[in-house]
C-alpha cells in the first residue's frame, strides 16, 4: 500500500492548497483524492482481522487528534443496502479514535473494492502494522480462505509470509474460546497454545501450563501422552504432501499447456481450477481431458 503523500501529512498539503473539500495527491503512477468524509456515513467492517481495541490506546491516539487532526487518511469503499454509505476497509482504530476526539469529518481515500479485495487490504494493512494479536491474526486467515477459497499458498504470497507460519498459526482457530482469551490476555503464550490444539483437552493443559509454569518443550512432551483431538487426526492423515501437490500442479500444466491450480479440503475432497486464455484454448483443454475432438 503506497504511503500517503510525499513526506508531507495532510496539514502540509492542506496549507498550500488551501481551503478544500477533496485533495488530490500522486500515489506511484495513480492519483488518489483524499475526501473529507462525515463520520456519520461511515460503518465498520465486519471482516476486519483486528476485533480488540483497548479503551487507553484510542483516547491516547483521540488527544493526539484533537491536537494534529488525522494524518493519514482511512481507506473506505462505498456500499449498499446498509445504514451508512461507507465502509471502512483500513483505518478502523483512527476512526474509532476519530469519534472520541468530536471530530464530525475524517479524511479517506474512497476505492471501489470487491468483498474479497475489501478483505485483503485489511488483512494486509494489519499485518503490516503488527496490529493483530496471534488470535486474530489467525481467526483473519481462516477467514479469508473460507469466504474467498484461497489456500494457505494463496495467502502466504498475499501478505509475504510463509506457508508454514500460517500453517502454524491458523492451528489457534480451533482452540476453545476460553483459550482464545487466554492468548488474548497474554496468559499463555502462543507457541503454548499452538502446541495443545492438537490435543483433545486443550482447556485443561491450558490450566496446566499456566498453574505449573511449563515450558513450550515440556508442553510438547505433556501433548505427545495426551490424547490428539478428532480434527487433527483427520487434518493430519488426510492432507496431501505439499511436494506431491506442486508435482501434480506441474504435470497437469504440462500436459493441457495451461495453469493449473488444486486446492484440497478437508476430508480428501478438493478442487482443480484450469485457466484458459481464450475459446479455443478452452476447446484445446476439453479435447485433451475427453480424449475426442
Amino acid at each position: 500500500m503506497a504511503k500517503f503523500g510525499l513526506g508531507r501529512n495532510l496539514d502540509d498539503l492542506q496549507n498550500e492548497i488551501g481551503v478544500a473539500p477533496d485533495i488530490s495527491i500522486l500515489a506511484g503512477t495513480e492519483r488518489v483524492v483524499v475526501r473529507q468524509i462525515p463520520i456519520a456515513q461511515i460503518g465498520v467492517n465486519p471482516d476486519q482481522p483486528r476485533k480488540t481495541f483497548t479503551a487507553s490506546d484510542l483516547e491516547d491516539l483521540a488527544a493526539s487528534i484533537r491536537e494534529k487532526g488525522v494524518l493519514t487518511p482511512i481507506m473506505l469503499r462505498t456500499v449498499r443496502g446498509r445504514d451508512y454509505m461507507y465502509e471502512i476497509v483500513a483505518g478502523e482504530r483512527r476512526y474509532r479514535a476519530s469519534k472520541m476526539a468530536g471530530l464530525a469529518e475524517i479524511p479517506a481515500i474512497i476505492k471501489n473494492l470487491a468483498d474479497d479485495n475489501a478483505m485483503e487490504i485489511a488483512l494486509i494493512e494489519n499485518v503490516q502494522r503488527e496490529n493483530l494479536n496471534p488470535i486474530e491474526e489467525a481467526a483473519a486467515y481462516v477467514n479469508l480462505m473460507n469466504k474467498c477459497k484461497y489456500t494457505i499458498d494463496d495467502v502466504s504470497r498475499l501478505i509475504g509470509k510463509s506457508e508454514s507460519y500460517i500453517k502454524n498459526l491458523i492451528r489457534l482457530n480451533a482452540l476453545p474460546a476460553s483459550v482464545k482469551k487466554l492468548v488474548e490476555q497474554g496468559e499463555l503464550s502462543a507457541s503454548h497454545a499452538r502446541t495443545i490444539a492438537v490435543a483433545e483437552n486443550p482447556e485443561e493443559l491450558a490450566r496446566e501450563i499456566i498453574k505449573n509454569k511449563l515450558s513450550v518443550a515440556d508442553t510438547e512432551k505433556r501433548v505427545k501422552r495426551a490424547t490428539r483431538a478428532t480434527h487433527a487426526r483427520a487434518y493430519t492423515n488426510k492432507t496431501m504432501d505439499e511436494s506431491d501437490v506442486n508435482d501434480m500442479v506441474k504435470r497437469l500444466g504440462r500436459a493441457l499447456m495451461s495453469r493449473v491450480k488444486i486446492t484440497e479440503r478437508r476430508g480428501g475432497a478438493g478442487t482443480i481450477t484450469i485457466a484458459f486464455t481464450t475459446r479455443a484454448h478452452l476447446n484445446e483443454i476439453v479435447e485433451k481431458i475427453s480424449g475426442k475432438k
